[in-house]
């Protein structure tokens, strides 16, 4: 509560003032729902019948104050709250009016400030309109009563039991893989017959798989896929919302230029719901009373596969997370990355190495040597074009020694049985399978249901078509596991798949690089050691 700054105070003579200027306070939040009790358009009515009949020609409202789906525990968070009081200590409104206790404060603590140490300093009226009925200019006294305090420990304590009561029916919805965000996350659309999933938004999906493609396939900097974004006219995700029609706000959207920017395509590529899953509850908020959000470790997430339609594959996304975890930076005005970003390390202090050029010759040095002290490591200089000479060689030569490869996919594809995916897989068919068996019993009972009178016409339609729905999701999924599962027992590993895949390799490219190896240590004496991604079979690869 930060609406009292001593040191601006000037007292005001005590006796009462011949104008009441009136401040009309009305909130109403989340939690009321659709009350007609509680709606703002009702609040106002009681207001001003009341105003007009207790009050007489020495009055008039100053201005209305409403926080719309705004908490009540925290004044610092209801704008329309803060406003007031800056009103009240401008002097602007000598008197504020309420329905009751519980629309100004769902915090005992704050009401007790506000009534017993604000209003008299800035000698203002308080009237609340309801039991227990106040007004601080006919009774000052009454704030300090009995029934005041006791209202405002029972408003605290029924948000409390509200914020219990709402966590714990988000869980529940997260663990179902039921979508509870305000809005879609850029590529999807709320469902129109069911606001808990998401279906594919066409215009902004197939941004979303450039941008993957673009930084995972074609090696493309975040920084690049930002400027080809914007040249293309392409607005961003929070301009896109807004054309929508979705009342859509964050706190920079009022100097939104429409533009895009590195971290919403970072943001983008991080975002595992593009692969069909749904990742909830990576933050909370600290208590009813403390808004503040704090992130939590990954263990404490909701994950839940398989619920929506994916936009990318499990593949082209864990490529670009890959890909994000090696240092690809690209210089100014620059697009693309060079083709060794992410790769290069210091064979001794395990650093990054610095590309360098001089006289058009492009180099690598350690970067410990060049940036921070050359008593802690030595140069590791190589050339660039000594260093494609080498890897284009180093991969010619794998591919060469690739010759028996019937033994070698035999021994692969029994670790790939029992390997993490597989399991996965596995049990995920299991999983879809018992649920569509159940689907389709439930379908049945529908029948009989609507036969025997219990259903409606109208309700059996809208159930199966719900039903029908997930049915046909569920049958896309297993389809597409099966083939997953195929996939995994008839090779040797992703990526050794695509290692095969490029048999007549002559030029080297970033995006290749980056998939089939690790890492490229470079020694003092020139040597280079490649450490690809998948198993090798071969002795270690140093040139």
């Amino acid at each position: 509560m930060t609406y009292i700054h001593q040191t601006s105070i000037s007292y005001s003579d005590s006796s009462a003032p011949k104008v009441w200027r009136i401040g009309k306070y009305i909130r109403l939040s989340r939690d009321d729902g659709n009350s007609e009790s509680e709606s703002i358009t009702n609040q106002r009515k009681i207001l001003d019948e009341q105003i007009a009949a207790c009050f007489d020609g020495s009055c008039f409202v100053t201005d209305e104050y409403i926080d719309d789906g705004r908490t009540g525990t925290s004044d610092d968070t209801r704008p329309e709250f803060m406003r007031l009081t800056s009103d009240v200590k401008n002097g602007r409104i000598n008197c504020i009016v309420t329905k009751n206790l519980s629309r100004a404060f769902r915090n005992s603590a704050n009401q007790g400030k506000f009534l017993e140490e604000f209003i008299p300093l800035y000698n203002t009226r308080f009237i609340s309109l309801y039991e227990p009925r106040i007004d601080t200019y006919l009774n000052p006294e009454v704030v300090h009563s009995l029934e005041v305090s006791i209202t405002g420990f029972i408003n605290e304590q029924y948000a409390y039991k509200t914020s219990l009561d709402v966590r714990r029916t988000f869980d529940t919805k997260r663990k179902s893989g039921e979508f509870i965000g305000a809005f879609a996350p850029y590529g999807y659309l709320k469902d129109p017959v069911d606001k808990n999933h998401l279906v594919v938004d066409p215009e902004a999906a197939k941004v979303v798989k450039d941008i993957f493609h673009w930084f995972a396939d074609d090696g493309m900097s975040k920084r690049g896929i930002v400027l080809k974004l914007n040249e293309m006219g392409i607005s961003n995700p929070t301009i896109h919302k807004r054309r929508q029609g979705l009342n859509y706000w964050n706190p920079q959207i009022y100097n939104n230029d429409g533009l895009w920017s590195e971290k919403t395509v970072h943001d983008i590529l991080r975002n595992r719901t593009y692969t069909g899953c749904l990742v909830q509850g990576r933050q909370k908020v600290l208590s009813y009373k403390l808004h503040r959000r704090v992130q939590l470790p990954e263990k404490d997430w909701y994950i839940v596969k398989d619920v929506h339609v994916p936009i990318v594959s499990p593949a082209l996304f864990e490529k670009a997370q890959a890909r994000s975890r090696l240092n690809t930076r690209t210089a100014p005005g620059q697009t693309q990355v060079h083709l060794f970003s992410g790769l290069l390390r210091c064979a001794d202090c395990q650093k990054s190495m610095t590309r360098k050029t001089s006289k058009n010759n492009v180099y690598y040095c350690c970067s410990t040597y060049t940036r921070k002290s050359k008593f802690k490591c030595t140069r590791h200089s190589i050339h660039e074009d000594r260093l494609k000479e080498a890897v284009l060689f180093t991969l010619q030569k794998q591919i060469e020694l690739l010759v028996n490869l019937h033994q070698i996919l035999k021994t692969i594809e029994i670790a790939s049985n029992s390997s993490s995916e597989a399991t996965q897989i596995d049990n995920q068919l299991l999983s879809q399978n018992k649920e569509l068996k159940k689907l389709s019993t439930v379908q049945d009972q529908l029948h009989l249901d609507l036969y025997a009178g219990i259903l409606s016409s109208d309700d059996y339609t809208r159930l199966y078509t719900r039903l029908k729905d997930r049915s046909c999701q569920l049958q896309k999924s297993i389809s597409a596991l099966k083939e997953r599962s195929v996939s995994l027992k008839n090779s040797a590993s992703p990526y050794l798949d695509n290692f095969l895949s490029t048999k007549n390799i002559s030029k080297l490219e970033h995006s290749l690089l980056t998939e089939l190896i690790h890492s490229i240590q470079v020694h003092e004496n020139g040597k280079v050691t490649i450490n690809f991604r998948f198993s090798d079979p071969f002795p270690s690869n140093e040139i």
